[in-house]
């Protein structure tokens, strides 16, 4: 059965047919039903084996070993020309860090996908360490399944620091030499208004009063996906999440002309991506806009400022 809302028609079982497609099943058991070389951007953010309410911990050898079917089949629904973008955190266990994506690596590597970037995705916020650095970032590995792949640079690009730089020889001599649009944010991503030519990304994680968090306990930010969705598929393309959880994915494809898929073995999580898809499709649907400013305090306000309490001496950094 598809519902129609808006411009926004939702199906319950894959048809190529169908503008968006949200099933309740298996992640594995759901990707052998989809056809071969189809999708031209495969993007998600698997449960990282920490103990969340939708996954049951193991080993780090079982958690690898449960995840390397899926990502069979995942290879062979990918399009030739297509990309698939595995976003991970890190695996702690007794105190240790094991770096999920350098674990990943190999899996994908067995079959036949080629590693285009490593990119670092930094946040602000999240639990605080005490036995270590606290973490503030996780990777994005982007493979493709040949050299023969799309990417569109230019609607990702973000504005040079030196605009006015001009060729300083040869026939260009005094011309400008960077792009009008702006320049490669690199692998690094920082969207901050002070620190554009650093080009990391950094964009909030989904904690709190972020506009678009839900019950959802390790929500993908949409603006995440939408970079890639811009620089890595065209529009009318298909896309396919199969850990959808609450809808980050299908929303950043929706909001650009995208089709979609995604896949997820708790209800309740598709019920809300169905009501939020709803509300995007009304305009009422809030997400934080593409390539907004990370809010930097200004000093004044209660939260920023030392407490008196605690005198006046001051870090070293």
């Amino acid at each position: 059965m598809a519902s129609l809302f808006g411009c926004v028609e939702v199906a319950e079982k894959f048809s190529p047919e169908a503008s968006f497609v949200m099933a309740c099943d298996d992640a594995l058991t759901f990707a052998k039903s989809l056809p071969g070389d189809f999708f031209s951007l495969i993007i998600t953010s698997p449960p990282y084996n920490i103990g969340k309410e939708y996954e049951q911990k193991s080993s780090l050898k079982d958690y690898l070993a449960q995840q390397k079917p899926l990502i069979a089949e995942l290879v062979r629904c990918l399009k030739h020309n297509g990309s698939l973008c595995w976003q991970v955190g890190n695996y702690v266990e007794c105190r240790e860090v094991f770096p999920l994506d350098i674990y990943f690596y190999d899996l994908f590597k067995s079959e036949g996908l080629q590693l285009r970037n490593r990119i670092i995705w930094h946040f602000e916020h999240g639990l605080h360490c005490s036995l270590r650095f606290s973490g503030r970032y996780e990777t994005l590995l982007w493979f493709t399944k040949s050299d023969d792949y799309i990417f569109n640079l230019d609607p990702v690009r973000v504005p040079a620091k030196y605009p006015g730089k001009q060729h300083f020889k040869g026939e260009k001599k005094g011309l400008p030499s960077g792009n009008p649009l702006g320049k490669n944010p690199s692998d690094v991503w920082k969207i901050v208004a002070e620190d554009w030519e650093r080009g990391i990304w950094d964009i909030p994680n989904v904690k709190a009063n972020h506009p678009e968090k839900t019950v959802h306990p390790c929500q993908f930010p949409v603006e995440l996906v939408e970079r890639c969705v811009l620089a890595l598929t065209n529009e009318d393309d298909w896309v396919y999440d199969p850990y959808a959880g609450v809808g980050s994915t299908l929303i950043a494809t929706a909001k650009h002309n995208r089709r979609a898929v995604g896949c997820d073995r708790e209800q309740k999580y598709l019920d809300i991506c169905r009501e939020r898809l709803r509300m995007l499709s009304e305009g009422t649907l809030k997400t934080r806009p593409l390539g907004k400013p990370v809010f930097i305090p200004t000093g004044r306000e209660k939260v920023s400022r030392r407490p008196a309490s605690w005198g006046m001496e001051k870090t070293l950094l």
